[in-house]
């Protein structure tokens, strides 16, 4: 007898109905007892479809009205109404006095400095150290003339990379300088570089300014809110002007962007050989700056020497007339316009020196400087090549060559050669301190500075106690150097015969 289940029956499905083609809705089962069940097909859907058209025709309606609404309320909005100029309150005054010192403060800022317009337009950027002080910029724009490149200055001196192919518009200088082609620079007669630069030296003091007199027009503008949050825009004099505010118009009016912790953001102003000028301070952008070699380099923390390090500056001399002698590379900025740029070698055992030295002022000539224990002779030539990186000196010596002799030569060049040549006879003497640990040419070198009577001298001692590079401060305030390769060298000229007076020009 089969016991197994019966299996289950299944209902027979619905008949296909006409309403349920393709493209029409199914039909939608309704409980039974309801009227319109599944088998009154025909009056559901009408139901449907008229709530459907209800719901639609409802949410439209309140789409209208949203629309109508939105419309109405921006014919109707307008932007709140600025408050008119007006003279500051004791806390603005306190601000804008406070300017200067939080800035000295805050040590440095990144800056993006505009100055003219149309074919005169000079764009800086870069970032300026109020704590050294030091200013390294980019120079761009149409207007940039030959200073266009990278350019450092301290409110005494100014050094310019230039780069005339450069493209036009101003970038972030590398924030480690290029070693090469650095050159001191006197700003002619109406660059509109001299008043900005001295614009952002002056934004920094150690001191609070005095309070703006009323007479000076020192007024509140404006509240604007920018990258760095909200700001109140000042108008007031300069630093250091003390007189009735400028004239001219409102553009003419130096105008300041200062938060409420007295940072300045933003400067706007006329200045007299510049035309208008925008300064704009990126603060969070504040990197540890380093000077250029002609500026003296990173300042270092000077000490007095380590047992090791007198012990190397001690047996100098013997080291290097060890060695024979060195190949040499001068880079000098000895004065406003002169700039001199050198090299050869010299000899520790004879005490003698052989150079072709090139001035970036005058490219198409080089000098020859034999330098032995009798004194300086220079005789000029025809130069050719880049005066940046000149040849050594032809050897033997030219046979045409008039010299010209010096015995008590005492300018920079010669006092340079000399501190060099003296090395490998006698170890420095004076008080020296280490002013930093440095590297040149791959090596680590310790910087040792001497006072003397001709200035401060520095020798870069490497750990093998080599010296590695002679630096002169000069009159101007920059730095010269020789650098050096010690190794042997060719056999140098005897003592030059002159064949004319004496003289003492390059």
């Amino acid at each position: 007898m089969d016991t197994s289940p019966a299996p289950a029956t299944r209902p027979d499905p619905a008949p296909a109905s006409a309403d349920t083609g393709p493209g029409r809705p199914p039909t939608v089962p309704v409980p039974s007892g309801v009227v319109g069940g599944p088998e009154d097909t025909g009056l559901l859907p009408k139901v449907v479809a008229r709530r459907q058209r209800r719901l639609l025709a409802v949410l439209g309606a309140v789409a209208v009205l949203s629309a109508v609404g939105l419309v109405l309320t921006l014919l109707s909005w307008a932007p709140e109404r600025s408050d008119p100029p007006r003279a500051l309150t004791p806390a603005e005054t306190e601000r804008l006095a406070a300017v200067r010192v939080t800035n000295y403060r805050d040590l440095r800022t990144g800056v993006h400095v505009t100055t003219g317009s149309g074919s005169s337009r000079t764009e800086l950027v870069g970032w300026v150290d109020w704590s050294r002080p030091l200013v390294y910029l980019d120079v761009g724009g149409p207007g940039a003339g030959e200073e266009r490149g990278l350019l450092q200055a301290t409110p005494t001196l100014l050094v310019i990379r230039p780069d005339p192919a450069a493209v036009p518009t101003a970038a972030p200088p590398p924030l480690v300088p290029p070693p090469d082609r650095w050159r001191l620079h006197d700003l002619p007669a109406g660059s509109a570089l001299a008043p900005v630069l001295r614009l952002l030296f002056d934004l920094a003091a150690d001191k609070p300014d005095p309070a703006v007199p009323p007479a000076a027009g020192a007024r509140w503008v404006a509240r604007e809110t920018g990258p760095a949050g909200p700001v109140d825009v000042l108008q007031a004099p300069l630093p250091g002007q003390t007189g009735a505010a400028p004239t001219g118009g409102p553009d003419g009016q130096p105008r300041y962007w200062i938060d409420q912790d007295a940072r300045l953001h933003r400067l706007t102003a006329r200045l007299p050989g510049a035309g208008p000028v925008t300064v704009a301070l990126n603060r969070a952008d504040r990197p540890t700056l380093r000077p250029v070699d002609a500026l003296g380099g990173r300042p270092g923390l000077p000490r007095a020497l380590t047992a090791a390090e007198q012990g190397r500056l001690e047996r100098l001399p013997q080291r290097l007339r060890a060695r024979g002698g060195a190949t040499v590379t001068l880079t000098a900025p000895v004065g406003r316009d002169t700039n001199l740029r050198g090299s050869g070698w010299l000899n520790w055992a004879s005490r003698t020196a052989y150079l072709a030295v090139a001035d970036l002022g005058v490219p198409d000539r080089r000098t020859l400087l034999r330098r032995d224990p009798t004194g300086t002779a220079r005789a000029d030539q025809p130069g050719s090549g880049d005066p940046e990186r000149p040849d050594r000196p032809p050897l033997p010596p030219p046979a045409d060559a008039t010299w010209r002799s010096d015995r008590n030569a005492t300018d920079p060049l010669d006092t340079l050669v000399d501190a060099a040549l003296t090395a490998g006879r006698t170890a420095p003497r004076g008080s020296a301190v280490r002013v930093r640990e440095d590297a040149l040419a791959e090596r680590t070198v310790d910087v040792v500075e001497l006072r003397s009577a001709r200035g401060p001298l520095r020798y870069w001692i490497d750990r093998d106690g080599l010296l590695r590079r002679v630096e002169l401060a000069t009159r101007p305030g920059a730095w010269a150097q020789l650098d050096l390769d010690p190794g042997a060298v060719p056999a140098l000229p005897p003592p030059a015969r002159p064949r004319a007076p004496a003289g003492s020009a390059r």
